[in-house]
């Protein structure tokens, strides 16, 4: 029986694809972060040919995580690495909006080094940026890798299919759900315990949009849960902490949970 069972097991291994460890993928994450926002790291480049040359081992690495979780070396993985680090200038814009949507919206923040460095939120959001610029190349199995590498860390779980717009805050974050089919637009403000998730998980709605639309200017607080891809979140909108939606909001709307709490003072003796 055992030597069945321990057959079987190489076999299986046998027939597995190797991928690089998640650690590995993560890494060349993190350094394109740190080379992206030097206030990640210790390491000074002392001219801008040694960015160059930095940019383009990054660009080399990044061609052999293609190769490897593809299954195969192929010219298409050499053009998809050019692609995406075609748009690193795009990636850095949209990633400094969501620095200072931080520094503006939250006002325990004092600098971009300590956002940059420190915050959790930042800390997803780029890896999401980097994992959904990767599968809009259509690159598979490495942007989820990314992304729940990020959630393992931050505890904030982003779909790397989700669409989201500039200056995007994320505060403590913590508990946060962004599923596949989101839609998120610009400006927007999430806390933590905040999910934007599906009205059922049936395997047959696959490819349909199962998860909500927030619009521009959108707060929504603490333990909010909001449902279903026909749901829309209008511009300008507060969602309160806790409340349930399965329905579409109009625009400049506040929607919030009204709890039955009683505080009883004790008459001292």
């Amino acid at each position: 029986m055992e030597k069945e069972f321990y057959k079987f097991i190489y076999q299986q291994q046998k027939d597995t694809e190797t991928v690089p460890p998640n650690e590995e993928i993560a890494t060349w994450v993190n350094d394109l972060i740190c080379l992206l926002f030097p206030e990640r790291s210790d390491i000074n480049l002392s001219s801008e040919k040694e960015v160059e040359l930095r940019f383009s081992d990054l660009r080399s690495e990044l061609i052999n995580l293609l190769d490897a979780t593809s299954g195969c070396m192929t010219n298409g993985n050499k053009e998809k690495a050019a692609r995406f680090f075609s748009n690193t200038p795009e990636l850095y814009r949209i990633l400094n909006t969501d620095i200072e949507a931080l520094l503006a919206g939250d006002p325990a923040a004092r600098t971009r080094f300590e956002i940059i460095r420190a915050y959790p939120g930042f800390y997803a959001i780029s890896f999401y940026r980097i994992a959904h610029a990767l599968f809009d190349l259509t690159i598979p199995l490495l942007p989820r890798i990314i992304t729940e590498y990020a959630h393992s860390k931050t505890g904030i779980d982003i779909h790397p299919a989700a669409e989201i717009g500039e200056h995007f805050f994320i505060d403590h974050g913590t508990g946060i759900v962004i599923g596949e089919t989101t839609i998120i637009g610009d400006h927007v403000k999430l806390y933590q315990g905040v999910t934007l998730g599906a009205l059922s998980v049936d395997k047959a709605m696959a490819s349909v949009k199962r998860h909500p639309t927030v619009e521009d200017h959108v707060i929504i607080y603490s333990g909010a849960t909001i449902l279903g891809g026909e749901t829309i979140i209008r511009h300008n909108s507060i969602i309160g902490g806790n409340v349930w939606l399965t329905k579409s909001v109009p625009s400049c709307s506040t929607v919030y949970h009204r709890p039955d709490i009683e505080v009883v003072e004790q008459i001292k003796s």
